[in-house]
C-alpha cells in the first residue's frame, strides 16, 4: 500500500515521505496512530499545504524530547526487588517497572519508550538501559537494583 508518512517513523522513513509497505501494517498500525494516510492525490494535496505546520510540530516534538533527555542523560535510578543471598532476583526487573521509576523521578516514560537488549534483569547490580524519548533522542540511564533479603 502506498502511504504518505505524517511523522518520522524508524526504519520506514520521514515526513512527507511516499513509501510502500504491507498492508496490514499501514492498516492496522501506521493510519490508527495517525503516523500516515493513504496516498491519495488528495491526501498528497492536502499534506503539502500542511507541511509547514507538520514540520513545525515534529521539531518542537524533537526539541522538547532532546530538553528531557538532557535533564535525563547520566541518572541513575535506583529499583529494590526482593532477592537471594546469591545476589539473584526472585522475578525480574522490567521495561514497566523501569519506566514506573522513572516516572516517580518526574520523567514522562512510557514502558515501549525502554529499551533493554539483554531483556529483563535477574541480578543484583547497576545495568545500562536505553530510553527511546524520540526516533532521533536516545538517552542511556543506569538501573541500580538493590536486593532485600527475604
Amino acid at each position: 500500500m502506498q502511504i504518505i508518512l505524517l511523522e518520522k517513523v524508524v526504519n520506514v522513513g520521514n515526513l512527507g515521505d511516499v513509501v510502500k509497505v504491507k498492508d496490514g501494517y499501514a492498516r492496522n498500525f501506521l493510519i490508527p496512530q495517525k503516523l500516515a494516510r493513504r496516498a491519495t492525490k488528495d491526501a498528497i494535496a492536502e499534506f503539502e499545504v500542511r507541511r509547514a505546520e507538520l514540520e513545525k510540530a515534529a521539531a518542537e516534538k524533537l526539541a522538547a524530547a532532546q530538553a528531557q533527555g538532557g535533564k535525563m542523560e547520566g541518572l541513575t535510578v535506583q529499583i529494590a526487588q526482593k532477592a537471594g543471598v546469591d545476589g539473584r532476583l526472585f522475578g525480574s526487573v522490567t521495561n514497566a517497572d523501569i519506566a514506573a521509576a522513572l516516572t516517580k523521578q518526574g520523567f514522562e516514560v512510557e514502558k515501549a519508550q525502554v529499551r533493554m537488549p539483554t531483556g529483563p534483569l535477574k541480578m543484583v547490580g547497576d545495568h545500562p538501559v536505553q530510553v527511546s524519548l524520540h526516533t532521533d533522542v536516545l538517552v542511556d540511564v543506569t538501573v541500580s537494583v538493590l536486593g532485600e533479603h527475604a
